[in-house]
């Protein structure tokens, strides 16, 4: 029933990224995608936790289901703060399923997740049961037909169920305004030819609340949660960072001048002098914005 992550979101939970929607890069880009999620997972774990604390629910869910589940950092996070709750985990991307249930065989919750590889932007949804919560993170402005997907979550839920989105504020931000040294401000340019090489998608970014309250959704609460994390706090931020970047390099190199693009390139040297991975001057800063729709 859903249309999934061409991310393998994430967000899973995860964040933006380039590749996210175009089929034609998936095949070789899914090992790569996956690591940049795993990351995003474990570097904004306590925003995730924040989120599933925070949903207006009535009742504990004891069936969920995690649309574009990514590599499953929603779906972890969601089973672990509903122990008796069971998930269905939908993406479609199978090289990221299969990640999910070795986490899954590994965390000893494989009897409590269920993985369904489907494509939401069809018109026939696989059987996703009746689900109490439905959880979508960084995953529904990547839908052809989003007021169509919202009236079959609607239809999908159980009377009184919850639809929580989760949507990020673009790709995460690393470095300081006025790094690197030789070319200051060269993330927010990055950013910028990243960000028009994305303009077609048209509900990145969007505001999904008149488009639930048409979809017949209450939408009971909405929330932004500013997210600002020193590097200092965890080596994977390095890591993350340079996964992100390597990433945004390669949509937004066309758009770049060529000293631009060779300061880019001397950043993700990991072998270099300038290296991200040297600096101690890194923070992961961005925003998410969650949703909590109930079906009326």
């Amino acid at each position: 029933m859903t249309r999934t992550h061409r991310h393998a979101s994430h967000q899973g939970e995860g964040g933006h990224h380039p590749d996210h929607g175009h089929r034609g890069h998936r095949e070789h880009g899914d090992a790569g995608q996956a690591e940049i999620l795993d990351l995003d997972a474990e570097v904004l774990a306590e925003h995730i936790t924040s989120i599933t604390a925070w949903l207006p629910l009535r009742n504990e869910p004891s069936q969920i289901v995690d649309l574009g589940c990514g590599t499953g950092a929603g779906t972890f996070a969601l089973l672990e703060r509903f122990p008796d709750a069971h998930t269905t985990a939908v993406d479609t991307s199978a090289g990221h399923l299969q990640l999910l249930r070795e986490k899954a065989c590994a965390r000893g919750v494989e009897g409590r997740v269920r993985t369904v590889q489907a494509d939401l932007d069809t018109d026939h949804w696989p059987d996703l049961g009746t689900p109490d919560l439905v959880w979508a993170s960084a995953s529904m402005h990547h839908m052809a037909d989003p007021a169509r997907v919202l009236a079959d979550v609607r239809d999908l839920l159980a009377p009184g169920g919850l639809f929580a989105v989760v949507e990020l504020a673009g790709f995460p931000r690393f470095l300081p305004a006025d790094a690197p040294e030789d070319r200051p401000g060269l993330e927010a340019r990055a950013h910028a030819a990243a960000d028009s090489f994305h303009a077609h998608v048209p509900h990145r970014g969007a505001d999904w609340g008149p488009m639930l309250t048409a979809a017949g959704f209450a939408v009971e609460a909405e929330r932004t949660i500013t997210v600002h994390i020193e590097g200092g706090r965890s080596e994977a931020i390095g890591r993350y960072a340079h996964g992100s970047l390597q990433r945004i390099r390669g949509v937004a190199a066309p758009a770049l001048g060529p000293e631009d693009l060779a300061a880019l390139d001397a950043l993700l040297d990991t072998d270099g002098p300038h290296s991200i991975l040297r600096r101690d001057d890194l923070a992961v800063r961005t925003e998410r914005t969650v949703w909590a729709a109930r079906r009326a």
